[in-house]
């Protein structure tokens, strides 16, 4: 079967979900090579990327690939798809993924399909566009189909692969230096999963009423081992922090399962949350948008609802 790239996400050397869920992905349409760039790569890395079906490991473990903004990777990316003419090359569907793909398209006169939680047999990939408004079917037509996959598009599985590394060189352009990262700030990880990769998501929105009234959404939250989210309407109101918010303008999640407490259901929200496998929403407005687009819906108070839920679910135990 035909060798497929993907790019691995990783952080201080631990994989990434994202990039397990590629590896999956991969499997079902060509043989996964998993793409290590830049320092960090260890044994405990390896078995990981086996572990989820990774044949091949290349390996460029320059520290120049992370000293400059996203260039050096692109361009490393390039001179690998020269060599091996991959069928196909997958990133995650992050900030940095995207330009990536984007520079990458570029340089190998590719097309490239952003934003896919779909992927099928001649790579044809499914994409919500226009704010989730339409549901399409795209293909690349030209040169090595890039790909950028959604986080929590697909379960992540274990399949052994054979994990064998090959060392590659790369040489950069003094064009690929032309951004220098002078800086880095280490951000405090709570206990809750990240945002755009977790399973389960719990956001609350204008209908939670206060900062201090986001402690219900919190509660549901860690009792499900959920990331938090929150609506435009909280996060421009001072009550949750501009990080946590989903929507066109935010956040897209794509998780197992998402909660929506409060939020009338508004589409520059329904953008960044609709492509969740299953919706739950509470609202005490019986006609609020979001009761559309919901699997489930309970009518009410989510002041009374969600911290009944958050007892029965711990008491579930």
């Amino acid at each position: 079967m035909s060798e497929i790239l993907v790019l691995v996400e990783q952080v201080e050397g631990e994989v990434k979900k994202v990039t397990l869920e590629l590896l999956t992905l991969a499997r079902s349409l060509g043989t996964p090579a998993a793409v290590w760039l830049g320092p960090g790569y260890t044994a405990d890395a390896k078995a990981k990327l086996a572990e989820y079906g990774a044949e091949t490991i290349y390996v460029a473990g320059s520290e120049e690939l992370v000293q400059y903004v996203v260039a050096p990777k692109a361009e490393a990316l390039a001179q690998l798809v020269a060599d091996k003419s991959p069928a196909a090359v997958l990133v995650a569907a992050t900030a940095e993924g995207k330009e990536i793909a984007g520079r990458l398209a570029v340089k190998t006169d590719s097309g490239v399909i952003t934003d896919a939680v779909g992927l099928g047999d001649g790579f044809v990939a499914d994409q919500s566009i226009f704010g989730g408004g339409v549901n399409v079917h795209s293909k690349v037509r030209r040169g090595t189909p890039i790909v950028a996959v959604r986080p929590n598009s697909t379960a992540p599985a274990p399949s052994a692969g054979a994990g064998a590394e090959q060392e590659i060189s790369v040489a950069l352009s003094e064009a690929a230096k032309g951004a220098r990262v002078v800086e880095r700030v280490k951000q405090e990880k709570g206990a809750r999963p990240e945002l755009t990769e977790a399973a389960i998501v719990v956001s609350g929105g204008r209908g939670v009423g206060s900062a201090e009234n986001f402690a219900v959404i919190e509660q549901l939250a860690d009792a499900l081992g959920a990331a938090v989210g929150a609506s435009r309407a909280a996060t421009d109101a001072g009550w949750y922090p501009h990080q946590f918010q989903v929507g066109q303008t935010g956040k897209t999640v794509s998780p197992q399962l998402y909660i929506a407490a409060g939020i009338s259901g508004a589409i520059q929200h329904r953008a960044g949350m609709q492509t969740a496998k299953t919706i739950i929403a509470i609202n005490k407005d019986p006609e609020a948008p979001i009761f559309e687009l919901a699997d489930y819906g309970v009518v009410g108070d989510l002041h009374q609802v969600v911290p009944q839920l958050t007892e029965e679910i711990k008491k579930r135990k």
